[in-house]
Parts: structure tokens; C-alpha cells; sequence
């Protein structure tokens, strides 16, 4: 896969997001901002979050939505940043909305039902105005928090869980008939999906485990985030070994690999001449890099 550098200097890039002007924006993890990437390479902060912006995604009204995992701990390992456990400063999980005009930083959700959002990670929007969310919990020396599936509405008024217990979840993306939602399990190399009946309600499965596998991945090949192309194949970034994306054949399970140079690849999106640009953060490196797809991606439901 050959892939041109658009942007470096990034403190690990993720959530991609294609908009309209031809520029991407990415949140920057480690530094706590959102940050707009123009086609010349140039960067420019357009809010800080604070605490671990991760997944990010246009909403309805054209503000940016973002999972906010609350921190991590962060170390640099042969010149690569790694996140790591809970750190001291930890300032609780939550969904944030971003003014993109003016910087504005607002609180969505940090709870449902009560029950604290720990590590909220990748988000994606339906054709209804809502949105399923990922929350991967935390994990701590000695502990580790559940994570889960979550769907709630835009305006804030609603939020409920889709499925609870699972072990760090991670990407997730609809297929283009918004049917199907999947959700990549990291520790677990996992790709599942659930089949939907409703807004935010998937079906019950025979298994006491949520979901249905749809491939699993050997060794430490861990998944991290994922988009979803128009034919309905399925991008996983992977991470640590064979690391780079898979595209995923949900009807066949067959898996291909592409490969890149940084062990924490971490996220695809979509966007430009019939949707087969696409963009990959090369997290370690704090680079954001550019190739053309085989394949068109998923136009999603909202762009600015």
C-alpha cells in the first residue's frame, strides 16, 4: 500500500474525519485538542478537549461529537507514544460536542442511567439522527473496567445501553443498509456484529456472549478502530503485530491484509473523488497519511 505523509508532528492522531473543503480533522489523543489538517499539510487547533479525545464524528447540526476516554498514562518506546493504564489525572469518561466555528467545547453525556462512562471511544452516526458509541473502560495495575455499547440521541435527551460486559470494545461502523452495527473487540482480535431491529435495540443471539463473530485474528494482531466501504466490507485498523488495516468480507469472513509501517495504526476514514481517498492515522509516529483505496467507502450520514 503506497502512502503519502500529509501531516506529522501530531500527538496520536485519531478519529479521522473527512469534510467537504477537502481537509480532515483528527483529534489529538495525547495533547487533548481537535485539530483541522488542510490539504497543504497545515494544522489548526479548533478546540481543546482536554482529558483523551478519541472517536470523533460529524453530527446533524454540523458539530463535531467526540468520545472522550478521560486520559490515559503515556510513555515513548523506540520513539513511538504509547497510551497506557488510567492516569492520575483521569477526568472521567463523557461524549463532548464541538462548536467547529468557535472552539466551544460542551458536555453531551458522562453517565447512562447512572452508570459512569469510563473510556468512551469510537462513535458513529445512523440515518435517524443518533449514535452508537463504543466505551472500551479503563484499566488500571490491578484492574480493568467492563466495557460496552451504547446508543443515544444528539440532542442529549436520551441515552441507552446496546450491550455491556464486553472486554475493551473499540471501532465501530454501520453497513451501508444500516442494518448491521460492528464493533471491533481489541484484546479479544474480534471483529462481531450485531443485527439491529430498531434504533439503538439489537437482536438477542443464542449465546450468552453479545453479538456474532464475524473473523478473529491471530497472535496480537489487536483491532483498533474501523470503517465500513459502500459494497459493505468492513476496514479494521490493526495494531502491535501485523499491523496496518484488514478489510474484512463480512459475508465470507475472508481477511486482507495491508500493511504500514506503524504498530499503532489505529484509524481509517473515507472521503474525496468517489469516496476512495482515504486517510490512516499512523498513531505512534503522530502522522496522518493519505492513499487511495481499492474500493469506495461508506458516504456517512453527516458531513461539513
Amino acid at each position: 500500500m503506497d502512502l503519502a505523509i500529509v501531516a506529522e508532528g501530531l500527538e496520536f492522531p485519531e478519529g479521522p474525519i473527512w469534510m467537504e473543503d477537502g481537509s480532515v480533522v483528527v483529534v489529538e489523543t495525547a495533547g487533548g485538542r481537535v485539530t483541522r489538517v488542510k490539504a497543504d499539510g497545515g494544522k489548526q487547533v479548533i478546540a481543546t478537549t482536554g482529558g483523551g479525545p478519541n472517536g470523533a464524528a460529524i453530527g446533524p447540526d454540523g458539530k463535531i461529537f467526540v468520545c472522550n476516554n478521560g486520559g490515559f498514562s503515556w510513555s515513548r518506546i523506540n520513539g513511538a507514544l504509547f497510551p497506557g493504564h488510567q492516569p492520575e489525572d483521569y477526568s472521567g469518561g463523557r461524549i463532548e460536542v464541538v462548536d467547529i466555528n468557535t472552539g466551544k467545547v460542551d458536555r453531551l453525556y458522562d453517565n447512562c442511567n447512572g452508570l459512569a462512562l469510563r473510556g468512551p471511544n469510537d462513535i458513529v452516526f445512523d440515518s435517524h439522527g443518533g449514535f452508537y458509541f463504543t466505551d472500551a473502560g479503563k484499566i488500571r495495575m490491578h484492574d480493568v473496567d467492563q466495557g460496552g455499547i451504547y446508543y443515544a440521541k444528539a440532542d442529549g435527551s436520551s441515552i441507552k445501553t446496546v450491550a455491556y460486559g464486553l472486554l475493551h470494545p473499540n471501532g465501530c461502523g454501520l453497513s451501508p443498509d444500516g442494518k448491521t452495527l460492528y464493533v471491533a473487540l481489541t484484546i479479544e482480535r474480534i471483529l462481531l456484529a450485531f443485527d439491529l431491529v430498531a434504533p439503538g435495540e439489537a437482536a438477542p443471539t443464542s449465546l450468552i456472549l453479545p453479538g456474532r463473530p464475524v473473523a478473529s485474528f491471530p497472535a496480537r494482531q489487536l483491532l483498533d478502530s474501523l470503517a465500513v466501504t459502500a459494497d459493505g466490507q468492513v476496514c479494521v485498523a490493526a495494531i502491535i503485530e501485523r499491523h496496518g488495516v484488514v478489510s474484512v468480507d463480512p459475508k465470507t469472513g475472508v481477511v486482507t491484509d495491508y500493511p504500514t509501517p506503524d504498530m499503532l495504526t489505529t484509524n481509517i476514514c473515507f472521503g474525496g473523488a468517489n469516496m476512495q481517498d482515504a486517510w490512516i492515522t499512523l498513531s505512534g509516529a503522530g502522522r496522518l497519511a493519505k492513499t487511495r483505496w481499492e474500493r469506495s467507502g461508506l458516504r456517512l450520514a453527516y458531513y461539513a
